[in-house]
């Protein structure tokens, strides 16, 4: 998993590839935040070549968190080269991830 700078996004940490990235904005002492990761990595499993999978650490990176709206943890967001397409908050289930890339890969 990539922890994400987009020409669209100035402050990002790392750049943000082209087609669709899924990134999680996470803290290391959340809870739903790190019970979120076994999903997030079967998520990169699945959709390996068609979709990436990233997490960033707002602790570590609160300019983006702050740039982004980032309120709360977890908060998931699904770009298309470089442009949010949709915005997932709390704990999601791997199923309501699937579908959300889903739409975004053929929507």
């Amino acid at each position: 998993m990539a922890h994400a700078t987009s020409p669209y996004l100035p402050q990002f940490p790392f750049p943000l590839p082209r087609g669709v990235v899924l990134v999680d904005f996470y803290t290391s002492w959340c809870i739903p935040c790190r019970n979120l990761e076994p999903a997030l990595k079967q998520l990169e499993d699945t959709y390996r070549g068609k979709a990436s999978v990233a997490r960033i650490d707002i602790d570590e990176n609160r300019k983006v968190a702050m740039a982004l709206g980032i309120q709360s943890i977890p908060t998931i967001i699904i770009f298309k080269d470089g442009r949010e397409q949709k915005r997932l908050l709390g704990l999601q289930t791997l199923s309501s991830l699937s579908a959300a890339i889903d739409i975004v890969l053929h929507g």
